[in-house]
């Protein structure tokens, strides 16, 4: 119970500030009817204001909250980076879905280059917090709330010990097991803290790369129509070219390097039909 109540705490105190944070927004632009940050005018950010800030959920919401930080950002750039810095890590911290809208909306307020190194550090950051969560307050309920996938996955560890860095970058690289998962359960696995650190900021570079140049070229379009031009279509699938070819190369050298019988796409066991 008493780690329950440590991770209540850290919860409360944690989501209390970032609610402070985006509550009392500094004052807007003084030149509103003029075009600011990236074309947005004064009637998007208005838009923006009046359904206020929140984790985009789809790509609506992450155009609104987009021109809401850009409208900001045009006289408060330090603020609008502590408030994007505060929420990503919220939500890495504490394992909570949706991160790839906020890569995207990295993308779009940052730009591609800027936005990726934003990205890939607060990933890295947020999952190595969660990593210390876990261990102070929740290696028990990991192991009793999923008792299969920790068995399976220590299982797996265990067997390639000697190449880990390698089989956690593949692990990052695709999805044999949610990452959100890998962040709770390293601690119960006996990852080397040092080693998940820099096995996070590597492997997910590729992910990271894809969403955030994405949202690059979102931002880039006035409505969602724009998405469907050959211009637009061949740029998106050079992204993911450029990104997923080094995970091809290492997904073909796995098999023969790790001991991945048993592990299936989503962490589990394949089920076999009884007979």
């Amino acid at each position: 119970m008493r780690s329950v109540a440590g991770l209540l705490a850290v919860v409360a105190a944690a989501t209390f500030y970032l609610y402070l944070l985006s509550s009392f927004l500094p004052p807007g632009p003084q030149r509103l009817g003029a075009e600011i940050e990236d074309g947005e005018r004064e009637e998007d950010a208005g838009e923006a204001r009046d359904r206020g800030l929140k984790f985009p959920s789809d790509l609506e919401e992450l155009r609104v909250q987009a021109a809401l930080l850009r409208f900001y950002r045009a006289e408060h750039a330090s603020y609008v980076l502590l408030l994007f810095c505060s929420a990503y890590l919220y939500k890495q911290a504490f394992a909570i879905p949706g991160s790839s809208f906020l890569n995207m909306l990295a993308g779009a307020l940052f730009g591609p280059w800027e936005g990726l190194f934003l990205a890939c550090v607060l990933t890295t950051v947020g999952s190595t917090l969660c990593y210390f969560l876990s261990q102070a307050f929740g290696k028990q309920h990991v192991i009793r709330l999923f008792p299969d996938k920790v068995a399976l996955l220590q299982e797996k560890v265990e067997e390639n010990r000697s190449s880990l860095f390698f089989f956690l970058l593949f692990l990052r690289l695709f999805p044999m097991t949610p990452n959100w998962f890998l962040n709770m359960a390293s601690p119960v696995l006996n990852v080397p803290v040092t080693m998940f650190f820099c096995s996070v900021f590597i492997g997910l570079i590729p992910y990271n790369f894809i969403c955030v140049r994405t949202g690059a070229v979102l931002s880039e379009i006035s409505s969602l129509d724009d998405i469907f031009t050959w211009a637009r279509a061949l740029q998106l699938l050079a992204i993911a070219c450029a990104a997923l070819l080094p995970s091809a190369l290492l997904r073909r050298c796995a098999h023969s390097r790790f001991q991945l019988d048993g592990l299936q796409s989503n962490g589990m066991r394949p089920h076999h039909k009884s007979t």
